[in-house]
């Protein structure tokens, strides 16, 4: 559990609990560019310990944050896409994050969010990263419904998480990955179908004709082609895997 700091209003949280992601083992590969000596950390809840003048909050609230804090004044804040934000900060990625007892959040006012007494810090730490790229993958692009085929293929934090909302959503979901661990913890939580990676065939005949919506949750070349050779006629692929530099280039036939 950890504090917060408010910068427009800088919040300083007590960090509670926090949870390693794959962005920070990219970090740490050097995939991505962080300024050493460094602080990794960004799935994080708390308490805010500090707050700036001004602040609409108060020291002890109980809080999450986005893995992307926008500025909340551009005009892409404005319209909700801060994770496109120009100006956006990321805890442990543009300064230190949650592996400190305390991270400063900038734009708090903006980019903080209350926890209800419901809802743990264990769970909440999930919840800015992992979850929330899933949800608007599925559902503000994907458009996925009630009823509709989803396949995900990368079964760790972000694809477990399409698998859950999937099914919170009424979506029929068929979970594909490489490891056997992965696929029985997609079917746990309510996976209808499971497939071994590499077997788009497979995932064609689970749902009569390919998926309605696709996601590539790992981040590779391979997922990325297989997602959309699993999709339907007039289906739609997500990408929400991180990438690193392509070693080569894969052609593909994209058919619409």
């Amino acid at each position: 559990m950890w504090p917060i700091r408010s910068v427009r209003w800088r919040c300083s949280p007590h960090c509670r609990r926090y949870r390693l992601c794959r962005s920070d083992w990219h970090a740490w590969q050097g995939h991505e560019t962080v300024a050493l000596p460094h602080i990794p950390g960004h799935e994080l809840a708390g308490t805010v310990a500090e707050v700036g003048r001004g602040a609409p909050l108060a020291g002890g609230d109980r809080v999450t944050v986005p893995f992307v804090c926008g500025c909340g004044v551009c005009e892409y804040c404005q319209r909700g896409d801060a994770q496109v934000c120009p100006h956006q900060t990321q805890p442990g990625f543009t300064g230190p994050g949650s592996f400190a007892e305390r991270v400063a959040i900038h734009a708090a006012d903006v980019n903080l969010v209350g926890l209800p007494d419901s809802v743990g810090f264990v769970a909440a730490a999930s919840l800015g990263c992992r979850f929330a790229t899933a949800f608007r993958a599925l559902t503000a692009h994907g458009r996925l419904g009630p009823g509709d085929w989803l396949a995900v293929h990368g079964c760790g934090g972000v694809g477990l998480s399409a698998v859950m909302i999937g099914v919170a959503l009424g979506a029929r979901v068929v979970a594909v990955d490489v490891a056997d661990a992965a696929l029985r913890r997609a079917s746990e939580l309510g996976a209808e179908a499971v497939v071994a990676a590499g077997d788009d065939a497979a995932v064609r005949a689970v749902t009569g004709g390919g998926a309605h919506v696709s996601v590539d949750a790992f981040g590779s070349a391979a997922a990325a082609v297989a997602s959309v050779r699993s999709l339907r006629r007039r289906g739609g692929m997500c990408r929400s895997g991180c990438c690193t530099a392509p070693r080569r280039r894969r052609r593909c036939r994209w058919t619409w």
